[in-house]
């Protein structure tokens, strides 16, 4: 889960999100395989409030490797502040880690 408390960010909560999926995660995956780190399949779904606000380009640039697909969806909550104008976002997120197992010949 990842929020923007004060921007109303999708992009930034969505960030967030994703980070907070491989921060809490180990990804280690590559090496109990054998292959190269740039070698993993990366699918990350994240879902907002408004899924055309998010730049999936920023989302792409957290993997330090590997093959990441984005994909945003209807979801996540907007919540709007009780005493003040505006609204905190939140994501969430789902990170799916896979290889090609047979390498085409």
């Amino acid at each position: 889960m990842g929020t923007s408390l004060r921007r109303e960010d999708y992009t930034e909560a969505a960030l967030r999100a994703i980070k907070d999926a491989l921060w809490h995660n180990s990804v280690n995956m590559a090496e109990l395989f054998g292959f190269p780190k740039e070698a993993m399949i990366i699918d990350a779904e994240v879902g907002v409030q408004q899924p055309d606000k998010v730049d999936t380009d920023m989302l792409k640039a957290i993997f330090p490797y590997g093959q990441p697909n984005i994909t945003v969806t209807q979801g996540g909550l907007d919540i709007d502040k009780p005493h003040i104008d505006g609204r905190t976002v939140i994501a969430n997120a789902a990170v799916i880690v896979s290889f090609d197992m047979e390498p085409a010949q």
